[in-house]
């Protein structure tokens, strides 16, 4: 058993114009109030590696380009397509009007696993919250439902990365599913 050396690794990934021409995945990542520059550089790195269609920066969260973000983010920012919005309620109003479901990365009643998706949830934008306090509850009462990951240990919280990967590749899979 061996690795793929870093020249065969590159060989199976899109180039960058490729990446710029190939359909991506109807997921969009909302982030709401992220505070961490190296948390949003890590949801960019992420976004890419599932080519999803956009991550939207809202509130406070840093918007690329910014150093720090571009250095966790390995440029990722540079090629993952972002917008900016004043507010999430904003951002959610912006992709509601697209036609797309929206859904918060949070655990309550009704709260379903990626797992739960159905084709009808697609395009789907996830709302993913602050470091702190989650999801805001003005964006979530806009929400049309939530995603949770299922836990099994001690802890009922991930770090908003960790999570927002976990989730991206539960939703991506779950898109490719329907889509093949």
């Amino acid at each position: 058993m061996n690795k793929l050396t870093y020249d065969e690794l590159v060989a199976t990934r899109l180039t960058t114009a490729e990446a710029a021409s190939v359909p991506r995945h109807p997921v969009v990542v909302i982030l709401d109030d992220i505070r961490s520059l190296y948390n949003v550089g890590s949801i960019f790195r992420t976004a890419d590696a599932f080519h999803v269609a956009c991550v939207a920066t809202c509130g406070f969260t840093p918007a690329p380009p910014r150093p720090e973000i571009s250095k966790t983010a390995l440029g990722a920012d540079a090629v993952v397509p972002t917008l900016a919005f004043s507010s999430t309620v904003e951002a959610i109003e912006h992709y509601r009007s697209a036609g797309f479901t929206i859904m918060a990365a949070e655990i309550g009643h009704g709260s379903r696993t990626t797992q739960e998706l159905a084709s009808g949830d697609y395009p789907l934008a996830v709302v993913v919250g602050n470091e702190l306090t989650g999801v805001s509850q003005q964006a979530l009462s806009l929400c049309d439902g939530m995603i949770e990951i299922p836990m099994f240990g001690t802890k009922h919280s991930l770090n908003v990365a960790v999570a927002t990967g976990i989730i991206l590749a539960g939703t991506v899979q779950r898109y490719r599913m329907f889509s093949s």
